[in-house]
């Protein structure tokens, strides 16, 4: 009877550990704090400036794509490895890489080799990434003095070039072997550059007076 007893407490002692092991270990995420600002306080100011009726037209942004090219990869494909370690690091996504759609002799690129490396963040990582970028990021930029305000493509999409990779936290100056700059390009669903240059004006993009 004690041997029932033993077993049948280590059976439901499995049980449950097996359900505790099930159970959701994280507990919900919060909204990225510009999302939040958006939906409560952009939006609607929006709305309001180019007399929207529908809450749906609002510009908002779509994507976020960071793009760093790496020249010298045409040489030593060795180099490559740290940058994609670094924008990794930079977006917390895993990065892609981009090969050259077509040979060009005068840079010696062939097709199909690895020249850059890529990242699209959308939804929450996109906003948290923006979220650093204007409020950490670039007021670590030296001599700062505000973004240009005519690097629109016409189409509401915004592209910020950066010179070098050190201006985020996320990267330790110890482990960099050589200064990386890339690109930062915010598509928006903008239908022009003012509703586009308005947008991230309100989500606090710090434009040259």
């Amino acid at each position: 009877m004690a041997k029932d007893k033993e077993k049948k407490g280590k059976g439901a002692a499995a049980e449950e550990t097996t359900r505790s092991s099930e159970a959701p270990r994280h507990s919900a995420k919060e909204k990225p704090r510009l999302k939040v600002r958006f939906q409560s306080e952009v939006a609607p100011a929006l709305l309001k400036e180019f007399g929207l009726a529908n809450p749906m037209a609002a510009p908002r942004l779509h994507k976020v794509v960071v793009n760093m090219g790496i020249g010298e990869a045409t040489q030593n494909a060795k180099i490559l490895d740290p940058a994609v370690n670094e924008l990794g690091q930079i977006t917390g996504q895993k990065p892609v890489v981009t090969r050259a759609k077509k040979s060009i002799a005068a840079f010696k690129v062939r097709e199909g080799q690895a020249i850059g490396t890529m990242v699209t963040l959308r939804g929450d990582r996109m906003y948290e990434f923006l979220d650093r970028l204007i409020n950490i990021v670039l007021p670590r930029v030296r001599d700062f003095r505000g973004v240009s305000t005519k690097s629109f493509d016409g189409r509401g999409n915004y592209t910020l070039g950066l010179h070098d990779q050190l201006i985020f936290p996320e990267i330790s100056y110890e482990k960099v072997d050589k200064q990386k700059g890339m690109n930062v390009t915010i598509v928006t669903t903008a239908p022009n550059d003012d509703q586009a240059r308005s947008l991230l004006k309100h989500l606090g993009m710090p434009f040259r007076a």
